[in-house]
Parts: structure tokens; C-alpha cells; sequence
């Protein structure tokens, strides 16, 4: 005789698939991006908009918040560098990733955050991102959170943290400009130095 199988079972299964979709989704982000790029496609796109590199860097900006998005438009906004200042793609691709947090925060709700927790079983993990609620920990994940948005990790991450921790909207939009334009900043400089 079969036993029955618990809604607990089934309901880990379904995180599970919802997980490993989510990283299928990163995966072929990041191949649609090496394809793109080789293909010349983004450099074709940046020569389009070279008379508008500010709207340009501010679209990349926009995706460059996404853990689906985040390989292209890197590579958008190096590209772009090549013919614009730093500077000014830093500040217009900052503000764009704003916004991008801004739409993450409100209608997203970290739902690839939530796929990981979800999948994260183990009492002590979950032990441990419950606890970002209080103490010192609840000082510590704005920190965390606003170090992985100037981070080439997905954005997703580090809004979570700082949503989790509940601070204002009006002040994770200042933090994360601040944040992404230092990141745009490394990530240009990185491609400058290995290239």
C-alpha cells in the first residue's frame, strides 16, 4: 500500500522546481548575453543609441538589477564606457538600477529570495535568516544588503536583506544609487584593467 504524501512534501517539492527554474532562468541570461556579445548584437545596440549614451546607460541601468538581467546589461555598460565617460555612465546606469530596486521592491517581492529561503530546509538556516529580525543582526543586513547591490550579485539579494530588516523605502533608494554607481564604477574598471 502507497502512503500518502504530505502537503509538507509536496509544497518543498514545488520550492524546489520554483528554485532550479529560477537558476535556469540565470543561466540562460548569462549564455543569451555571451551569445549576444559575440554575435556583436549589444555592440550593435550601443552604436544605436552612441548619440544617446545617457538613456542608454540609464536602460542598462535598469537591468542591471536582476539576477535574469544582470549579465547583458553589464556588458551593455561596459560597452558603452568605451565611448562615454565613466562618470556619466556610473551616474545615469545608477539611477537606472534604482529604479530597477524600486520595481523590485514593489512588485517583484523578492520572489527569487523567497524561492531560496524556501528550498533552505534546514532549522538552522532558517534559524539564522530569522534572526536578521533582531539584535545585532538587524543592524547587520542593511550592511550586507547594501554591499551585495554594489556588488555584481543579483540586487535581489541585497534588497531582500534590506527589506528584511525593514528600513524605509526612502532610504534604500539613496543607498542603493550610492551602491550601484560604486558598483558600476568596479565593474568598468575591472573590464578596463583585464582588457
Amino acid at each position: 500500500m502507497k502512503k500518502p504524501v504530505s502537503r509538507s512534501s509536496k509544497k518543498n517539492r514545488k520550492n524546489g522546481y520554483a528554485f532550479v527554474w529560477d537558476i535556469v532562468i540565470i543561466a540562460i541570461g548569462i549564455i543569451l548575453a555571451f551569445v549576444l556579445s559575440k554575435i556583436g548584437a549589444i555592440d550593435a545596440m550601443v552604436s544605436g543609441l552612441r548619440d544617446y549614451s545617457i538613456l542608454a546607460s540609464f536602460i542598462a541601468g535598469l537591468f542591471f538589477t536582476s539576477a535574469f538581467t544582470l549579465a547583458p546589461a553589464s556588458i551593455a555598460l561596459v560597452n558603452i564606457a568605451g565611448h562615454t565617460p565613466v562618470h556619466t555612465v556610473a551616474l545615469w546606469g545608477a539611477l537606472g538600477a534604482m529604479c530597477g530596486d524600486l520595481i523590485l521592491l514593489f512588485f517583484i517581492k523578492d520572489k527569487f529570495f523567497n524561492d531560496l529561503i524556501n528550498v533552505l530546509k534546514s532549522s538552522k538556516v532558517k534559524h539564522i535568516l530569522h534572526s536578521f529580525h533582531f539584535g545585532f543582526l538587524k543592524w547587520l543586513s542593511p550592511l550586507v544588503g547594501a554591499l551585495i547591490i554594489a556588488s555584481p550579485l543579483p540586487d535581489e539579494f541585497g534588497i531582500a536583506l534590506m527589506g528584511i530588516s525593514k528600513v524605509k523605502v526612502w532610504l534604500i533608494m539613496p543607498v542603493a544609487f550610492i551602491m550601484n554607481a560604486l558598483g558600476i564604477y568596479a565593474l568598468i574598471g575591472f573590464a578596463n584593467l583585464i582588457s
